[in-house]
């Protein structure tokens, strides 16, 4: 990357910005527009990759190269991009019905090879573009034009496939605290490897106040769990409630009174074996519940394009250059009349 000063006018296109008023969208766009300069780069190195869907729009408003790409294919597309040309920044962005229906299985190999890529996975809970169907993380119960007797679907939590998909780098924020959102999306374009950010993002047309109970201003101390490697996991006004590890293997909430300081867990991110992070985003079961926010898990793994240059690197040294035309030409091959 180029180490050029840039301002987030520099980074915003000059695209008029449609998405509805009061869309969490928009808070999401000026954190990241306000993010670019601080990280060193240049718009001519930068890349935002989409699929279909609201949160799909945001490559037009970024001042770089971008592509409006095929429902849930943007990971794979972001995968051979990132593989072709290491040396540019590659963002991927999408909603949760985009990523976890039918791009599931494009984000869960992205994340299990180690692409190097910042994938963001805006989760309001519905599908907004398609005007309010229940989405892979609407609750059960949901009642929405595609389910008028209540959703039956088992909800994903993003958090988890993440890590079952043994994503290098998992963490959550929301669109209402952008601090915290730039400071969690410094730490994943940071990283290398595949990086994974769920942002709760408010639909305040077809999903209005899906996370309000926990991200409104006076329900944020008693409702999110901030995860800060090397700390204990307490929250609350006065840090009186924490997490502990019961001797059922669980992870479990609890008054800080009731067990003793020294009974609370300390967060470990860089711990390699996922199962404590995966205990950690099942704490809740919903956007109701002491919900943790912050990165979960961020490990170094070699990333996939690395591996592929140095795999092709040590392929020619054994056999020198190589001759296409013979390739071609080797067996089997057939004389079609």
């Amino acid at each position: 990357m180029t180490d050029l000063a840039t301002t987030p006018k520099d980074w915003a296109s000059d695209q008029e910005v449609r998405w509805c008023p009061g869309c969490g969208d928009y808070s999401i766009l000026k954190a990241v527009q306000m993010l670019m300069p601080e990280l060193g780069g240049t718009t001519a190195e930068t890349v935002f990759v989409s699929g279909i869907g609201c949160a799909a729009r945001f490559p037009y408003y970024m001042n770089t190269y971008g592509m409006h790409s095929i429902h849930g294919r943007a990971p794979a597309i972001a995968t051979g991009l990132a593989m072709a040309r290491s040396d540019l920044d590659v963002w991927v962005v999408g909603g949760d019905g985009d990523m976890l229906s039918i791009g599931g299985n494009h984000l869960i190999h992205a994340l299990r090879r180690n692409v190097n890529l910042t994938i963001l996975m805006f989760n309001n809970q519905i599908y907004g573009l398609t005007k309010g169907q229940y989405s892979p993380t609407s609750e059960v119960g949901k009642v929405t034009k595609s389910t008028p007797f209540g959703s039956l679907d088992q909800p994903f939590n993003p958090i988890s496939v993440a890590l079952g998909a043994e994503a290098t780098f998992v963490a959550r924020t929301h669109d209402m605290d952008r601090a915290h959102m730039m400071e969690t999306l410094r730490r994943a374009r940071n990283h290398r490897g595949a990086a994974f950010v769920e942002i709760f993002q408010n639909c305040n047309v077809f999903n209005d106040g899906a996370f309000g109970a926990i991200t409104s201003r006076s329900a944020r101390d008693d409702m999110l769990i901030p995860l800060i490697h090397g700390e204990q996991i307490r929250f609350g006004a006065e840090k009186e409630r924490g997490v502990v590890l019961t001797g059922q293997g669980r992870a479990e909430i609890v008054s800080v009174a009731d067990v003793g300081e020294d009974a609370i867990l300390v967060h470990d991110e860089a711990r390699q074996e996922p199962g404590l992070a995966f205990m950690l985003s099942r704490l809740s079961a919903g956007p109701y519940e002491p919900t943790p926010v912050g990165v979960f898990r961020a490990i170094d793994r070699p990333d996939y394009g690395g591996e592929t240059d140095r795999q092709l690197a040590a392929a020619h040294d054994r056999s020198g250059e190589g001759d296409l035309a013979a390739l071609l030409q080797s067996r089997p091959t057939w004389d079609v009349a």
